[in-house]
């Protein structure tokens, strides 16, 4: 930690520029550039080389271009690069994921097979399978260095995800929502969280769970509904609650579809300004990202079914064919953050981008680092508990810069739970200051907002 202050400066908390001005995620991406007669230096990251049409990469200028998780048409092709000066780090083909995603997930890719398999083929759940097989926490090398490949590639896919809503909206725009697993669907606690949900993103927060069920898939639920009137949420609660235990696996993310489908937001108008013109060859690519080209699944091991061109990217609001999530973004479910260490969990498909690790460490970080304008603490145990001094940790030292508030919902639970007074007692005495005020403890929603969104929210 030497020569590092605390905290860090600004440039390392928020970089001006765009992060990504050296990575190509996509075809669109990559035709630009080699338009330009010049890969060198770049890292081309997950994509499908093998594929009409064929990109003619061995014309351009290779030299330290990195290509990372990138299919190409034959094994000829990838040593001419390395003999041209490039670097291949292939996929790895044993494996059922992604081994550099370029984007986020969306429901519909974690969901894919789940219409004709259940559950069990369900690619959400093919993967935990693997991950549970092949060593759980503590795999072998290989499958290791798969998996650090693939949270790496989520890592930057979440940067270029928020780039654009942080940009508009301020890292104080970032809400985290944690609370129990357990809770089920229809209780008090639920309700309370997806009404909480709801709110923050009408007032344009950017609602981060992790992307458990119980309060997690109750907070992504009410920014689903943002757009939808109140009753419209308590009925789609009531439809959920039909199915409350996630133990129950088919049933619970059946109805959780089935409640998807029956309230699915029209994509709202972005508030994004007008996407400039192509730019010329020489030009600097724009942050905005294109998607990827999109391929059946069983022509790319490691994607799922869900994001073959038959099943048109168009038909997920939150991942529009023009670009990344649009500024409207918090309204489509907002972000979750699961992990596969807790792949027995059924995947909360409510938010509308999901960024899944298989390093829970990483996870549970991102979520805490990324949730700059304050994190609400439904009734939870353990976790939640331990997620609330880790935050805490993190607002004493001011590691993130300034702290939102820390909001406990339920004052008999968290009565029961002495957390606050023992967080306020910690937070006293930070080198920053007396920071005890940033806690608060209600049984309202509209004052946790008013608190969170602040008078001018």
């Amino acid at each position: 930690m030497s020569g590092v202050p605390t905290p860090p400066p600004i440039d390392v908390l928020e970089p001006s520029s765009d992060s990504s001005p050296r990575e190509v995620e996509s075809r669109a991406e990559l035709e630009l550039h080699l338009a330009t007669g010049s890969l060198a230096g770049l890292t081309v990251q997950g994509l499908r080389l093998d594929v009409e049409p064929i990109p003619d990469v061995l014309s351009a200028d290779l030299t330290g271009t990195l290509f990372v998780g990138c299919r190409f048409a034959s094994r000829e092709v990838e040593a001419e690069l390395v003999r041209r000066g490039a670097y291949v780090v292939p996929p790895f083909a044993t494996v059922p994921y992604a081994t550099q995603p370029p984007y986020l997930y969306t429901p519909e890719d974690l969901a894919a097979g789940f219409a004709t398999e259940g559950f069990a083929g369900m690619y959400d759940n093919v993967i935990y399978q693997h991950f549970r097989a092949t060593g759980g926490a503590l795999p072998e090398v290989r499958e290791a260095l798969a998996q650090r490949l693939h949270d790496h590639g989520i890592d930057n896919a979440l940067a270029d995800a928020t780039r654009t809503w942080l940009k508009a909206h301020g890292p104080e725009s970032v809400v985290g929502v944690m609370g129990g697993h357990a809770v089920p669907r229809g209780a008090s606690a639920y309700r309370m969280a997806a009404r909480l949900g709801r709110e923050l993103a009408r007032a344009d927060r950017l609602v981060v769970t992790g992307g458990g069920p119980g309060v997690m898939e109750a907070a992504n639920l009410g920014a689903y509904l943002a757009n939808r009137a109140p009753d419209e949420l308590e009925t789609a609660i009531d439809l959920l609650a039909a199915a409350p235990d996630f133990t129950d696996h088919d049933r619970y993310t059946s109805v959780a579809l089935a409640v998807r489908e029956r309230f699915a937001p029209a994509p709202a108008p972005s508030a994004a300004p007008a996407p400039s013109a192509t730019p010329a060859p020489s030009a600097a690519i724009p942050a905005a990202r294109v998607p990827a080209a999109r391929v059946p699944v069983e022509a790319a091991p490691g994607f799922p079914a869900a994001v073959s061109p038959a099943a048109s990217p168009a038909a997920s609001p939150a991942r529009p064919v023009a670009g990344g999530p649009p500024l409207n973004w918090a309204r489509l479910g907002g972000l979750a953050i699961p992990t596969w260490l807790y792949g027995h969990e059924p995947a909360n498909l409510f938010a509308g981008q999901i960024a899944k690790y298989f390093s829970n460490a990483i996870r549970e970080d991102t979520i805490l680092r990324l949730a700059r304008g304050g994190i609400v603490f439904a009734p939870g145990r353990a976790g939640t508990v331990q997620e609330v001094f880790q935050a805490a940790t993190m607002a004493f030292y001011a590691t993130e810069g300034p702290s939102g508030p820390f909001v406990f919902l339920d004052t008999a639970f968290w009565g029961s739970l002495p957390v606050a007074t023992l967080l306020r007692s910690l937070l006293a005495g930070s080198p920053h200051g007396d920071l005890s005020d940033l806690v608060l403890v209600t049984d309202s929603v509209d004052e946790a907002v008013a608190r969170l969104v602040g008078p001018t929210g």
